[in-house]
């Protein structure tokens, strides 16, 4: 029986720039969908397609949760969040895809 995984991630347009939270199943997919502006939507509006934070559920409802508080959040609540492991806000896409 194969587990699903669920991620909760973080997009930026740039450093401490605009930011959006998401679930998604599929992360390459998804965060290819962002890049790409496959999805009319406030990522493609405000060009906000830069993987800088992610991190991986089993449990689905958990996901869910997590991405429900991480966007109540405050902004710089987020930054640190972020640069606890990527300080330098470095694109993490090809990290994902290799």
């Amino acid at each position: 029986m194969s587990t699903k995984e669920y991620f909760v991630y973080l997009v930026a347009s740039k450093k401490r720039g605009t930011l959006y939270t998401g679930i998604t199943n599929n992360l390459i997919k998804r965060i290819y969908e962002h890049k790409k502006g496959v999805v009319e939507g406030f990522t493609k509006k405000y060009q906000v397609h830069q993987l800088v934070y992610f991190e991986k559920h089993i449990d689905v409802l958990e996901a869910i949760s997590r991405e429900k508080v991480i966007k109540k959040w405050r902004r710089e609540w987020k930054f640190n969040l972020i640069e606890q492991d990527n300080p330098h806000w470095i694109d993490l896409y090809s990290e994902i895809i290799c």
